[in-house]
């Protein structure tokens, strides 16, 4: 092996054309300098490798990084749309609620003269309440939100289903006269229908929560009846399905007795 190196030494051409006439040391040395050289890229080939690896995850984790941001912050703008739409206050808050409007609309048992019989709901539109008849004379009264002007209306009606904390799904015409809607939200604290639903029989109308309890006492909806949430529950385990309800008309007044009971 010592000769065949030596014989390509002496075989090789320097820079300015002359032979290469060195001595044996002369080419030992030689040798052993570019062995060392070799061995010194060899030790550093572990090393290149693994700071290639390293830049390489570094690279990736910036990039994922970056379009996470980027989605996070097309997620958010997206939502606030939809928070200015279906204001988000929480599944049983009444705190955007004055106590003035809170004691009006808050559930009790009232004197009530009827000729419904007791399971009764009769809507009082006009007055912005809802009635559940017990019967004697007595009913529990709950505040509620109406539809707003051109969007009431009244008749005789059943509870044909009910669902708790119900998937919200705007009908057509809905989307027709707001295009920003989602299509489907599905059930929760920030769904519009809130904490409990009641299907009324041949219509597209419910009785059902809110997550904007501010609006109970006012004439708000496209048609729905809504109650807070506490209440809507409290008359979800009442009401049956079949269970028959009565909507007045906008023009009709209903003055009940409104002697407190408890």
């Amino acid at each position: 092996m010592a000769a065949v190196v030596s014989a390509a030494i002496k075989a090789n051409i320097c820079g300015d054309g002359a032979m290469i006439t060195n001595t044996p040391n002369n080419s030992t040395e030689f040798v052993r300098s570019h062995v060392a050289v070799s061995s010194k890229f060899f030790d550093l080939l572990p090393n290149t490798a693994v700071a290639l690896v390293i830049g390489t995850v570094v690279f990736w984790s910036s990039a994922a990084q970056s379009q996470m941001l980027a989605m996070t912050s097309e997620s958010n703008a997206v939502a606030s749309i939809f928070r200015e739409v279906m204001p988000d206050r929480g599944a049983n808050s009444n705190a955007d609620i004055d106590q003035q409007t809170t004691a009006r609309s808050r559930r009790q048992t009232v004197q009530y003269v009827t000729t419904e019989a007791p399971g009764t709901i009769v809507v009082d539109t006009p007055n912005t309440y809802l009635y559940f008849v017990l019967g004697g004379g007595k009913a529990i009264r709950y505040g509620i939100g109406v539809g707003r002007e051109g969007f009431t209306w009244s008749g005789v009606k059943t509870i044909e289903r009910k669902s708790e904390w119900p998937d919200w799904t705007p009908p057509a015409e809905m989307l027709q006269r707001q295009p920003y809607l989602p299509r489907f939200m599905a059930g929760g604290p920030g769904n519009p229908l809130g904490a409990r639903a009641m299907y009324l029989s041949g219509t597209v109308y419910r009785i059902h929560g809110t997550n904007a309890p501010d609006t109970i006492g006012k004439r708000v909806s496209s048609g729905c009846i809504r109650m807070l949430n506490d209440d809507v529950i409290d008359l979800y385990g009442r009401a049956q399905v079949g269970s028959k309800v009565v909507v007045l008309p906008m023009e009709r007044r209903h003055f009940a007795q409104s002697t407190f009971t408890h």
